[in-house]
């Protein structure tokens, strides 16, 4: 198990995320609760980016 894994687990099982029960989060795989992370802080990553200058094509 990987240790940050469990550290999140502990963590969304005090406050699960809205629309789940911590019995959710104790019952999913690792690797689904990593990406349940990454996309609920999916928004967090990128505001070290807000602000930067440079050329931008959209």
């Amino acid at each position: 198990m990987n240790p940050h894994a469990e550290k999140l687990r502990k963590k969304y099982m005090l406050t699960p995320p809205e629309g789940m029960t911590s019995e959710d989060v104790r019952d999913m795989p690792e690797e689904a609760l990593l990406d349940m992370d990454y996309f609920l802080n999916e928004d967090d990553l990128l505001d070290d980016e807000a602000g930067v200058e440079g050329f931008y094509i959209f």
